[in-house]
């Protein structure tokens, strides 16, 4: 479920994430670079010319560092302020406070006014102001349209120095309720959500800074008053511990100017010491089991005391962590996956921090499975990996890989904007990355092995075993019961909380009219992407853009079908297909064609939907070549290994028995058989039941692949640095060897008719959150409502921060996290849907309001609305196509729609003549809550009975 996201970021950056490659343009106090830049890692762990990002870097005399990247290829900027305060400067007993703050400084501030800045994001067609929370630093970011950024920065500046005199009581209290809806949400209604909280009380004693989670526990944010959190802001929220970053399209010397303008007169706050490096501490290995309710196979986390973010022995670890996991030649794999049988996969990661880093490793094993024989099967695998080490071609393959990964995060100027950041605050020298590329490319074999045996082999470890309720038995020998406190569901257990009461305090003083919103700058002119198509012989129709911005090049070929073309008796079929195909070829067994694509640093996936079968493709521009020669391979020679299809049935079937446990899989697979009704195919899980794939062969997914894949019903999308010319000649041997037959498509479905509401409820025993799904069988997107009706549905559900939903339910209340509406469709009618996760004990109160929201919106939608939609729409247009990502889809709604290459401007011009007679006419005839199903999973002890309430009937308690 797709919801604002204001979230608690979890700090794992590896080296590949980290890989930035800047030419320092000199400022008042950058250090001098070397006198050559090194790159990133190509394919043979060579430094090679490559792409430059420019910077500049100054600080204003309160201490506020300044950083500037200058990127025209869109008219868009990134904004980006990023506070050195994570959890790890909060108190015993105030633990939460850097995440609650990231939260609050979005409400409100004595300039822009109660909800301001997303009002404002909204008028100036923002991405949505956002941000996020780590152990380490706390970052506000949006990308806006060039013309906005002076705004942006008054904005800005606005939090630093303007904001602490509008926290009140009220404020605090709803905002509270927010954050514990967010550890619901992402902890305590989530399987093996507690993890984390379980490994850092044991890795990390009681005074360590990273001893607790960066969301703080519910008593401690509950017992937060208003004075602990001035008294946290004015330590911490000061110019000299703050870095901003710009970086877009922009005029540097009038951006300086606004940068002092609007921050120069905020007072430096005291001298902020670092943080000692400190790392965590086992004495002894330390085993602790949790019966968790979400949980319906049994895993096992162990994590080693490790190092931080930049130390030397930080990359050979991240070698380490993925040679050991990833793929089918790592010895985890082989042991615990093909030999033993435990899981479908493992996971390994070197997590690391600014102040410690832990090694990870985390099983799910299969249903039944003991927690012991998978940790015995772990030894074996080190075992294994002691013996026979890692070569240097497997070294090379990982380099490749982690240059593709550096060039997507430069694909966007957001993304470049948190490395700039990120390098500053940890190193005071955004440029840092010519050392970390050289740490890098330093990496051996030897090295590798160094840091096994220094911080792994032999060492004591935490190990957890979270096992479903009543399986204590799987858990690892020798486990004692971890302290994990679960809360109990209330009715009541709230005070109502009136947040737009308003603040009285004595204005901060300024030396200019901050009161007043800048204007805006010369308009940002929308650059649509040139678009180019081709046909091949066979009826594969190609799409295509060149950008040149980085050296990448990523497509995708679309088949359509998918689930659409099973038998709806044995589904499953489609996605098990789909996973086969790169599971090997003719010519390639599955570890041969693995280690081929990821010598290329590529990455090649194909997956089932409801409607298509998609072949996805990242690689490097100058191993596009290549890259295609294995995907023409994986698509036209299949291998059907009957010993992958085992593998990979078993893998699916955990997958099945995991999403019975997991509240917002539930509501989603009961919402879609309420939508389209049990004898459509559209009503299934992708995976299908255990039934239907135990019943699957080899010889159903060849079938279904003959029958099926053709160029016919098949389009091809390319985004990248490389010509239409290269493209299509690279086309010509697929042209051949692909040849079309004749695939019969379902119609397009058409709606059903709903004419009164249901109250639908799944049981979900002692769940802390209820899932919402409301909504009906709507429009296609090929209906002439349908765009018009996702333009009414601005203001309702799909504008964010902007939205009723979210005002009333989240910022009002403090129901929910998150909630969203929307309009769905394809060719096919799609869904008028609004999801959320409310708080359990007002699952009532949240569905009453939604239903009051949707019958007075016709009739409260106001001129002020359509004028915010408006702008939102037609602003926004400016960072519309901005990542590879933005056009790809672009390219597929041309391709599948056969919409002009210039549709965004014909929408454009739909929003400009819309009226507020039309905006209530559509909501009037889209959103009637009285014909509507209304869906929730929870918990029916404490919440079936009060549905009634809601006043469609007695509601329909549904088997899962």
């Amino acid at each position: 479920m797709k919801v604002a996201s204001r979230a608690v970021s979890s700090t794992l950056v590896l080296a590949a994430s980290c890989l930035l490659p800047l030419s320092t343009t000199l400022a008042q106090d950058a250090p001098k670079p070397p006198a050559k830049t090194p790159q990133a890692a190509p394919s043979k762990g060579k430094a090679k010319a490559g792409l430059k990002v420019d910077y500049q870097k100054f600080t204003l005399a309160n201490g506020l560092e300044v950083i500037f990247h200058v990127d025209r290829s869109d008219p868009v900027v990134a904004v980006n302020l990023t506070a050195h305060v994570g959890s790890a400067r909060e108190k015993t007993g105030r633990t939460g406070f850097a995440h609650l703050f990231e939260h609050l400084l979005f409400l409100e501030s004595e300039n822009l006014g109660k909800g301001g800045l997303d009002k404002m994001t909204a008028r100036i067609g923002g991405s949505g102001a956002n941000g996020s929370t780590s152990q380490d630093r706390t970052n506000y970011l949006q990308t806006v349209p060039k013309d906005a950024l002076e705004k942006m920065i008054w904005a800005e500046a606005d939090k630093l120095g303007w904001f602490i005199n509008t926290v009140t009581d009220q404020v605090l209290a709803k905002e509270k309720q927010v954050v514990k809806n967010e550890k619901r949400q992402s902890v305590d209604n989530n399987p093996y959500g507690h993890t984390s909280y379980v490994i850092d009380k044991a890795l990390y004693p009681a005074d360590h800074p990273y001893n607790w989670q960066v969301i703080g526990s519910l008593e401690d944010l509950q017992n937060a008053t208003v004075d602990d959190v001035k008294e946290f802001f004015r330590r911490w929220y000061v110019p000299n511990n703050v870095t901003l970053v710009i970086a877009g399209d922009f005029d540097t010397a009038q951006a300086k100017k606004w940068v002092e303008k609007y921050f120069g007169e905020i007072k430096r706050g005291e001298e902020i010491k670092p943080i000692a490096k400190r790392a965590g501490f086992v004495k002894e290995t330390v085993k602790l089991y949790h019966e968790d309710n979400f949980a319906r196979v049994p895993a096992l986390t162990m994590v080693w005391p490790a190092v931080e973010q930049l130390h030397a022995d930080s990359y050979a670890l991240d070698v380490l962590s993925e040679y050991l996991s990833r793929g089918k030649k790592a010895p985890f794999y082989k042991v615990l996956v093909e030999d033993k049988k435990l899981t479908s996969n493992v996971s390994i990661g070197n997590r690391t921090s600014e102040v410690a880093g832990q090694f990870m490793l985390s099983v799910r094993a299969f249903d039944g499975k003991s927690l012991d024989e998978v940790a015995s099967a772990v030894s074996e695998a080190f075992a294994k990996f002691e013996k026979e080490g890692i070569a240097e071609k497997d070294l090379n393959r990982i380099k490749a890989g982690q240059e593709t990964q550096f060039y997507n995060s430069l694909s966007s100027v957001l993304g470049k904007s948190s490395q700039l950041a990120e390098y500053n605050y940890l190193t005071g020298n955004p440029g840092f990355v010519e050392q970390d590329i050289k740490n890098i490319l330093a990496v051996t074999p030897a090295d590798v092995m160094r840091v096994y045996e220094k911080y792994i082999k032999g060492k004591n470890y935490v190990a957890t075993s979270f096992v479903p309720k009543g399986k204590v038995a799987l858990a690892l020998s020798g486990s004692g019961k971890a302290e994990v406190v679960e809360e109990k569901i209330v009715q009541g257990a709230e005070d109502a909380v009136d947040p737009s009461i308003n603040a009285t305090y004595t204005k901060t003083p300024s030396k200019i009219a901050r009161a007043t919103e800048p204007a805006y700058g010369a308009a940002a002119e929308v650059k649509l992407p040139t678009v180019w198509n081709d046909k091949l012989k066979n009826g594969l129709r190609v799409y295509g853009i060149q950008n040149d911005e980085v050296p990448l090049v990523q497509f995708e070929i679309l088949i359509d079908g998918g689930l659409l073309m099973e038998d709806i008796n044995k589904v499953g079929v489609a996605n098990l297909m789909a996973r086969m195909m790169t599971q090997g070829t003719a010519k390639k067994t599955p570890q041969e064609l693995e280690e081929a694509i990821q010598q290329l640093g590529a990455s090649i996936n194909v997956s089932a939907r409801t409607e298509d079968i998609r072949i996805t493709v990242n690689t490097l521009a100058r191993n596009y070549a290549a890259t295609l020669a294995l995907v023409e391979e994986i698509l036209l020679e299949p291998r059907w290994d009957e010993k992958e299809f085992s593998l990979l049935k078993q893998s699916v079937l955990s997958q099945i028995r995991q999403q019975d446990a997991n509240p917002n899989m539930l509501a989603a697979n009961a919402y879609s058989k309420l939508i389209y009704g049990n004898e459509n195919i559209r009503s299934r899980n992708i995976l299908g039941s255990a039934e239907t794939v135990n019943a699957i062969n080899i010889d159903d997914l060849k079938a279904y692949y003959n029958k099926n894949l053709s160029p016919s019903v098949a389009r091809m999308h390319v985004v990248g640095a490389l010509p239409k010319a290269s493209i299509s000649h690279s086309l010509g041997e697929l042209a051949k060897k692909w040849q079309a037959k004749k695939v019969d498509l379902p119609a397009p479905m058409k709606a059903a008719n709903l004419n009164t509401a249901k109250v639908y409820f799944v049981d979900v025993p002692d769940a802390k959150q209820s899932v919402l799904q409301i909504g009906y069988p709507a429009l296609a997107a090929t209906d002439k409502d349908f765009y018009a009706a996702n333009v009414m549905n601005y203001i309702l559900g799909g504008g964010g921060f902007a939205s009723r939903l979210t005002q009333q339910l989240r910022e009002g209340k403090g129901y929910t996290y998150g909630i969203r509406s929307g309009f769905s469709g394809s060719r096919s009618v799609g869904d008028f849907s609004i999801s959320s996760g409310v708080r359990s004990n007002v699952t009532l109160e949240s569905a009453q309001l939604i239903k009051q929201i949707l019958q007075d919106y016709a009739v409260t939608y106001s001129d002020a609305d359509l004028a915010t939609t408006k702008s939102f729409l037609i602003k926004s247009n400016a960072r519309a196509f901005e990542t590879f990502t933005a056009k790809l889809g672009m390219l597929e709604n041309i391709s599948k729609y056969d919409w002009t290459a210039n549709y965004v401007k014909e929408r454009e011009q739909i929003v400009k003549t819309m009226t507020l007679e039309q905006i209530k006419a559509l909501s009037q005839k889209y959103l009637d809550p009285n014909k509507m199903i209304w869906l929730v999973v929870g918990d029916a002890k404490t919440q079936l009975p009060r549905m009634k309430e809601l006043g469609f009937g007695e509601p329909v308690l549904l088997s899962k």
